[in-house]
């Protein structure tokens, strides 16, 4: 026993002396990188809007690279997948919205108070009381219920965005999507919803977010992927305008924004209003694609499991002036991601390795609109979908800062946590989950639609110590720059920096690829619910 202990230590340690030679060597100097970001972000592609002539500009752009890197189409047109989608826009010269209050109207000012959100299937015409409900949510595993004991047949809720302290971050972030909201929501009775923003948690100040509000939403064609259907209301509403809603309650919206500021426990109650709506909403068909590129595995037993590497090609396109300029250009958001993929890509054919299994590059439209081109591909993968062994996600990575921290979300969820830890503290970089739970991150992009058909995922971002200058600068950045036509290829960004991450990204790709076994869920992991049995665990 201790010989063969000894031997395999020695094996070991000559294994991970290879690995650590080959980390060691440099892929990326980020300068490719970031000719990539520039003609991607480019005003000549109008801000690639989902379905718009600038991102099927860039699309095309993107299979040209895909192909000169010698990978093979993985779509069901060649290298492109065909979405068909519904597209709203809110006409709001048609549209209104009221409170009723013992009587008597009060117009709200659409924009200003608040604005529909056409993201669900508005109604026309709706007319219901309005009832607080806290945060709206109905946790089963902590027992918590925002709706229990409570008359919500055929009212309007009003809720704040944010969860309890006592609830864990994944349970908090996956109960807040959507899906699950609505689903509790509809059961209870509800026909419309509410939002408040948190303004403790707004990333961006309210006149951005709402200065796009009738940019049209989209959602896919079909029945099966709707989501929420039944929800004939869905409108958000301005923080700073709020009290309004809670006239005659007993309470004030600074109160409530007190308590959910600390995590608090919110109270449930009626609110001595109704709410009366009118909406125009225009609706047309729009086609959009995936893009999707294979680079084949060498392993007899391998080859036909995937790992895959995706980001979100497209943005907002053509928007409301800011400062003059109504180019959404998404450098960072998400041209940074596609440049990733398309850099490691052509890394593989400079500095090729034998992979095991086979890499899908994956470019996601439609993630703006809702993360729905990742939602299409994980419902219809062009691949067998027992045969997805994981995903790394790249969103907004944002390389404003020197490269000293990545941050991991859902970092102690599976094994690719581990290996992403391995590949970055490899390069001498500190790892960190998520320090910032509270936001949403981790739902509020691509890699989430994987996860909920049960393949291990992750995301990974440039990270910053929590209370450094860097977190300012992060900070700034979203307030100032996230989602407006300044996310442009002016703006400074630390090459170095992004070619460090870049090292990891392929780093991990490679180990996953290579690893004998599949990544699997720890144990304790909430999303390890979403996993099925599939061959070759």
């Amino acid at each position: 026993m201790t010989r063969k202990w000894l031997f395999a230590t020695i094996v070991l340690c000559f294994a991970g002396a290879g690995l650590a030679q080959q980390d060691k060597q440099n892929h990326f100097d980020g300068k490719t990188w970031w000719n990539y970001v520039k003609v991607l972000a480019d005003d000549n592609m109008e801000g690639r809007e989902t379905g718009s002539e600038g991102l099927r500009k860039s699309e095309a752009y993107v299979v040209d690279q895909l192909k000169a890197a010698g990978l093979t189409p993985a779509g069901t047109d060649g290298f492109y997948q065909p979405i068909t989608f519904e597209s709203r826009q809110v006409v709001e010269a048609g549209s209104s919205a009221v409170l009723i209050r013992n009587g008597k109207e009060e117009p709200l000012a659409l924009g200003d108070d608040a604005y529909f959100s056409s993201r669900v299937d508005l109604a026309p015409n709706v007319e219901a009381p309005l009832v607080f409900v806290g945060y709206g949510l109905k946790i089963p595993e902590k027992n918590h219920d925002d709706l229990t004991g409570m008359d919500l047949r055929g009212k309007v809720a009003v809720l704040v965005m944010g969860s309890p302290a006592d609830i864990p971050s994944a349970l908090s972030a996956h109960y807040q999507s959507s899906r699950e909201r609505w689903h509790a929501l509809k059961e209870a009775g509800v026909i419309g919803v509410l939002t408040i923003p948190n303004p403790s948690s707004m990333d961006i100040p309210w006149s951005r977010i709402s200065v796009n509000r009738t940019h049209p939403n989209m959602e896919l064609e079909g029945a099966a992927f709707n989501e929420t259907a039944g929800e004939q209301l869905a409108m958000v509403f301005n923080p700073a305008k709020a009290d309004k809603l809670f006239v005659g309650s007993g309470h004030t919206f600074n109160e409530l924004a007190a308590l959910a500021k600390d995590r608090k426990p919110l109270p449930h109650f009626p609110l001595a209003a109704s709410i009366r709506t009118h909406v125009n909403v225009e609706k047309k068909k729009v086609e959009s694609t995936n893009i999707i590129a294979e680079l084949p595995g060498s392993d007899p037993q391998l080859r036909g499991q995937y790992v895959v590497l995706s980001a979100h090609i497209d943005h907002l396109g053509i928007g409301a002036p800011i400062n003059g300029d109504r180019i959404y250009n998404g450098a960072m958001d998400n041209a940074s991601g596609c440049a990733v993929l398309l850099d490691v890509a052509a890394s593989l054919k400079h500095s090729p390795v034998h992979l095991k299994r086979s890499l899908l590059f994956l470019f996601v439209t439609g993630e703006e609109k809702g993360l729905l081109g990742s939602k299409y591909f994980a419902a219809k993968p062009t691949v067998p979908a027992n045969a997805i062994v994981a995903d790394i996600n790249i969103d907004m990575f944002l390389p404003i800062v020197p490269l000293t921290v990545i941050t991991v979300y859902r970092l102690e969820e599976s094994d690719l946590g581990d290996w992403a830890r391995t590949a970055a503290e490899q390069r001498g970089f500190k790892v960190q989950a998520d320090p910032e739970p509270l936001r949403n991150a981790f739902i509020r992009s691509d890699q989430y639609n994987f996860i909920r058909h049960g393949v291990p995922a992750l995301a990974m971002k440039v990270g910053f110590e929590p209370g450094s200058p860097e977190q300012k600068i992060f900070k700034d950045w979203l307030t100032n720059h996230y989602h407006a036509p300044s996310d442009d290829v002016k703006q400074p960004v630390d090459l170095s920096a992004a070619a460090g991450y870049e090292e990891v990204i392929r780093s991990l790709m490679i180990e996953a690829a290579d690893e004998p076994s599949r990544p699997q869920w720890k144990a304790n992991s909430f999303f390890r619910r979403y996993a099925e049995p599939t061959a070759g665990n």
